[in-house]
């Protein structure tokens, strides 16, 4: 089916990190199992990574719908300074 997915952008400064909730990406595909959907990251943030919160440091470029709903991802940035805008997809 059909992929929709919602995302709202997320502010983060130097050091800073960011949960990923439902409230930033959701995602359906019309099935009944939405927890069964899975991101890949194709193109990581520039000033940081998204890791998984059991393994902090350690960057992934994958996690499901139901690791957003447990609140185990984050987006951290490095400590870079005058980073500009960036986004990931």
């Amino acid at each position: 089916g059909d992929i929709v997915l919602l995302a709202k952008p997320v502010t983060l400064t130097e050091g800073d990190r960011v949960t990923l909730t439902t409230d930033v990406p959701v995602a359906t595909d019309g099935t009944s199992k939405p927890e069964k959907l899975l991101y890949a990251v194709s193109l990581p943030p520039v000033h940081g990574q998204i890791e998984h919160i059991n393994y902090p440091g350690v960057p992934i470029s994958t996690y499901s719908q139901l690791d957003v709903v447990a609140q185990k991802v984050s987006d951290v940035h490095d400590n870079s300074h005058g980073a500009g805008k960036e986004s990931h997809r």
